[in-house]
Parts: structure tokens; sequence; C-alpha cells
């Protein structure tokens, strides 16, 4: 998995992700062959990078299964978007319309829960609530099935994910979106959505309405008493609350936003569990990321081996996936590369991630194409 900013693009790529309209249309899908009118659209849109899986277009690579089929995934941000809506025109809100909405992410994460978190999607910035709300509910829909919760349980879960960020319409766009670091004041008002959701949630008639106002009003708590807005501590927070803010900073980490660039999802297990103490729980956090593809297939690493491509990342086993060295640490190709399983290695086997600036011109003084050793068996 190469990523390439939108210049460097060529047509027949393999995408590694989705890129979403605000509707939840699919402007490009996973594992969609990239054509130029997709390149001169996303260029028009001032995407910073897309990830795909080669750089070479010529060696169409499919990604690896994602938990969420493409269909559950545009209808619900379609129904997160519809309702989110609804609810600025009329002031009114039936959250039960968004159940099978989350039936639907549940079946899928179920059904697909040996498949990892490989990827973030990409959202339009003027958008991103919808998209991120969806998100949420399907790594919190994960989470909460690897705590073995009841069906009940998950799908009210799910519900408070797709409604955690109900109170940010209360919050002016021009904030939202803003490109620059916020001033105090605004960040004051950016505090305000959890309380201003819990109101809005607390006064429906649905049973469950009680449970989506304490997820709502509680997702931005930290367990030491650092978070907002009621700085609550340990136990005073609810478990389904606990489990939707590390899915929720999770996916905002690894989004690109108006004012920074995605996170790559082994920086975003850094920052979470390495730069936050305090602020998670810590048995759910080493659960979650359990799920969640630290180096995604076709990640192009720098190891104390040479370099190396990921050929394969196993449930429970994250930090250590499968690789195929085919670099020499001088930066020569191998004759014979080989493949090796990191978790019979030390730890700090892995030295970094290659980014663009380093692996094209790498990968050209090589002669090679690293993503053709994904197909090997």
């Amino acid at each position: 998995m190469i990523h390439l900013l939108i210049k460097d693009l060529r047509p027949g790529m393999v995408a590694a992700q989705s890129v979403y309209d605000e509707k939840g249309e699919a402007i490009l899908s996973r594992g969609m062959p990239i054509a130029q009118e997709h390149i001169d659209r996303l260029m028009k849109m001032n995407l910073p990078e897309l990830s795909v899986m080669s750089a070479n277009p010529g060696n169409p690579i499919s990604p690896p299964a994602d938990v969420l089929e493409e269909t559950t995934r545009t209808d619900a941000i379609r129904h997160v978007y519809d309702t989110f809506h609804e609810l600025e025109d009329t002031g009114e809100l039936d959250p039960t319309v968004l159940a099978p909405t989350a039936e639907s992410i549940l079946t899928n994460a179920l059904e697909n829960r040996e498949n990892l978190v490989q990827l973030t999607d990409i959202r339009l910035h003027d958008n991103y609530t919808f998209g991120h709300s969806v998100n949420v509910a399907v790594l919190s829909a994960i989470l909460g099935s690897l705590c073995n919760l009841s069906g009940t349980d998950l799908i009210n879960l799910v519900m408070g994910g797709l409604l955690h960020d109900i109170g940010k319409l209360i919050i002016p766009a021009d904030i939202l979106t803003k490109p620059e670091h916020l001033s105090d004041r605004e960040f004051y008002i950016i505090q305000m959505h959890p309380e201003a959701g819990r109101k809005k949630l607390r006064t429906l008639s649905s049973p469950i309405a009680p449970l989506l106002a304490t997820i709502a009003g509680q997702h931005h708590e930290h367990l030491d008493g650092r978070g907002y807005p009621d700085h609550l501590v340990g136990d005073q927070i609810h478990p389904f609350s606990r489990i939707v803010a590390i899915a929720d900073v999770y996916d905002a980490l690894t989004s690109a936003r108006a004012y920074k660039p995605a996170y790559r999802p082994h920086t975003a297990y850094r920052i979470m569990t390495k730069c936050s103490p305090g602020q998670f729980d810590e048995e759910l956090l080493q659960l979650f990321f359990e799920s969640v593809a630290l180096y995604p297939v076709g990640t192009v690493l720098k190891t104390t081996l040479g370099y190396a491509i990921v050929k394969k990342v196993e449930l429970g086993h994250t930090l250590t996936p499968t690789i195929c060295v085919f670099g020499g640490l001088n930066g020569s190709a191998l004759d014979q590369p080989y493949t090796v399983d990191l978790r019979e290695h030390p730890p700090d086997t892995i030295s970094s991630v290659l980014e663009e600036m380093e692996l094209i011109p790498l990968l050209f003084r090589m002669r090679v194409d690293p993503s053709k050793f994904l197909q090997d068996e």
C-alpha cells in the first residue's frame, strides 16, 4: 500500500481507499482501477494524497477484504446524512429510522470479524461528520463484539456511534472546517457539542434515548478526569462511551481534515497508547488495536533486516506482520527476496514506514516493484 500525491497517480493503479462525497456516494471505490477522470476529479477536490496498492499501473492487485461492504458503507453514510439534515430542518429526530442501518453495520462486522481494519476512507472536509459517524459505528461494533456484548447491546452501541456527534449541528460550519488552529473561543464552542447532543437525545421518546444521550455526552471524557464536558473519572464513564471514545479518536487521527493530514495507523497507535496516558480504558485500547492493521498489507517498511513489504497481518498480531524482504540495508535489490514472520523477531525490527518522498526514488534505484511479492504464496 503506497501513499501517493494525487498528481503522481496514474491510470490503472488500484485504489486502496474509497473516496466519498457529502451524501455518501463513492467517487472512487476501494479496489477499483483508477481512471484519468478519477484523477482529474480528485485534483479538483484538492485532496492531498491517496493510497494505492502498487505504484505500477500494470500490477492490478486487489486490497484485502474490508470489514464493511461497500454498499453497506455508502447506504449508511447516506442515511446518517439524511437523518442529521432532517433534525436540522425540523428539529425532530426518530432514532429508530437508523436501526436498519445499525443492523447492517453490525451484521457486516460480525460476519467479517476476522478481517482487520485496513485503512480509513476519505471524505470531503465540509461533510466529514457523516462518514466519521459511520466509521465510529463500525469500529465500535468491532470492539463491542470483542467484548462479547449481547446482540441488543451491540445494536444500541452502534446506534450510539452513529449519533455520537449529533451535537455538532449547533457548531458553525466555518469552525468545523477551519483549516487553521482554532482560537480558544472557537475550541470552547467545539467543546459544546457533547452537551448539545446529550440534550437533544434526552428529549426523544425512544427507550434507548437515555443511553444514546449518555454516549453523546461522554465520548470526550477521559478516564483521568481531563476530558469534557463534565470531567468524569473512571467508572463514572459508561462502558459504551469508553468504546465510542476510542473509535472516535482513532478515526479522527487517521482521517484527513482541513487542518491536518491523515496519520498512518501505526502513528495513531503510538499517539493513543504512548502519548495519551490516562485518556482511554487500557484493556479496551489493547483489544481494539489487535483488530487494526497497524501496517496494512502492501505497506513498504524499512526494517533492521532491510527493505520489506507487508504481505499478511493477522488478528491479534498486528504489530508483527508477515513481510517480504526485497532490499538490503544498502538500498540494493536482493537477488532472492524472502518472507519473514515478524513474530519470530525482536519487537523493534520495524524501523519506519516509507513515505512517497523516500519510497519512489528507492524503488526507481532498485528497479523493483515490491507489490509483485504480494502475489507469491
